[in-house]
């Protein structure tokens, strides 16, 4: 498995010149044989600083007020180197991968309270074998003057104060990073476990796996001649010599290639596996990474999917709920009309009874009930055209 690495450096204000010209790729030559200028495109800035290191610095204590005591011996800045090895990087791919220094962009800003505002530069390189990032920062302490006011205090010895200050920077990144769904691994010192604990990078260092197949590449399992006695010359040699000649020289040597010849192939054998055991150790490697990848791809379409359902859920809710409200308010105002036609039909009836002398009301409303066989009560109207309606059907 790939480890999560983060690196600090401390530096004067005399480093910060060099360190500057080489971050933001300023030279026009690099000593480094690794850089390829020809990929300088694919370089990109998290953070970029307005001016140079040295003008940033100056800038940020001037703006921030920031406390402490600077010397011409004293560091005033830090740098994280954050990376991972090669092959964690290819089977991730290239959003992953700024994921990877963005989410790392994010820890430094975070940890010990540091804040943004103190990172000076954040700048990703890709024009190497391996992405990594070098972030500029300085190391400012939030505490306390002998007044007990709040201030921020620029010192990086009481940054790094504690004795394993950098065992807690590596405990805490692997926690960050891991969190943030990569799949690294933090290991533990040898102290603690008694044991060593190799990645396939390392292993293949270790074994010299490079070497270990070009040597099974060029390696040959053929048993050299031995000389026979029968081509030595007999007509010079006396047989008391010949035989001393076949015991004392032949034959030992031939022992000593035969033992050689099975040392060889044991050796060949024993390469051979390790060669395998590599092999497989890094296609699952790769098989698992790529799992993984796709296991957070899902899991991010998933996520998106139930946001799209739940805003669509949403939408048809209140559509259909405005949709309800207004048939609501249509139907009540439907029920105004009705009960106040209900009331101008009573004041009409009585209004005609009283204006042509017709007597009561309740005869003349029968009669015209009767005679139209019509009902003013519009529910009652209703029921009794739908059973004339079924009689009729009946017939």
């Amino acid at each position: 498995m790939s480890y999560a690495i983060i690196r600090n450096a401390k530096y004067k204000r005399e480093n910060l010149k060099g360190i500057f010209r080489h971050n933001e790729r300023k030279n026009k030559n690099y000593s480094n044989d690794n850089i390829d200028n020809e990929k300088l495109y694919l370089n990109y800035s998290i953070k970029s600083p307005q001016y140079s290191y040295e003008k940033e610095f100056d800038r940020i204590r001037k703006k921030y007020n920031l406390k402490g005591q600077i010397k011409t011996v004293s560091n005033i800045a830090c740098e994280y180197i954050i990376t991972s090895d090669y092959d964690f990087f290819e089977r991730i791919g290239e959003e992953e991968t700024k994921r990877f220094f963005e989410t790392a962009y994010k820890f430094v800003a975070e940890y010990k309270n540091l804040g943004e505002r103190y990172i000076i530069s954040a700048k990703v390189h890709r024009d190497e074998q391996t992405p990594h990032m070098h972030l500029i920062f300085l190391p400012v302490v939030h505490t306390t003057d002998k007044k007990g006011n709040p201030i921020d205090k620029l010192a990086c010895s009481e940054f790094w104060k504690a004795k394993d200050s950098y065992r807690q920077l590596q405990d805490a990144f692997y926690k960050y990073m891991t969190e943030n769904e990569f799949n690294l691994q933090r290991g533990l010192p040898k102290e603690e476990t008694n044991r060593q604990h190799y990645s396939v990078e390392e292993y293949k260092k270790i074994t010299n796996f490079k070497q270990t197949k070009e040597v099974l590449k060029n390696m040959k399992l053929e048993i050299p001649d031995v000389p026979d006695i029968s081509d030595i010359n007999i007509n010079r040699l006396s047989k008391k010599r010949d035989e001393k000649i076949l015991e004392k020289i032949i034959k030992p040597k031939d022992n000593v290639i035969q033992n050689l010849y099975q040392n060889n192939m044991n050796l060949h054998r024993q390469l051979t596996r390790q060669a395998q055991v590599i092999e497989e150790a890094e296609k699952y490697q790769r098989e698992r990474e790529k799992i993984l990848a796709d296991n957070r791809n899902l899991n991010n379409e998933v996520e998106q999917i139930k946001k799209e359902y739940k805003e669509k859920e949403f939408n048809i809710e209140w559509k259909y709920k405005s949709k309800i409200k207004g048939l609501e308010k249509e139907n009540s105002h439907l029920h105004k009309i009705i009960d106040k036609f209900y009331d101008i039909i009573d004041k009409f009836i009585h209004w005609i009874c009283e204006r042509f002398d017709m007597g009561a009301e309740d005869s003349m409303i029968r009669d015209f009930q009767k005679e139209t066989n019509t009902l003013l009560d519009a529910e009652k109207q209703i029921e009794h055209e739908a059973i004339e309606k079924e009689w009729d059907l009946e017939r």
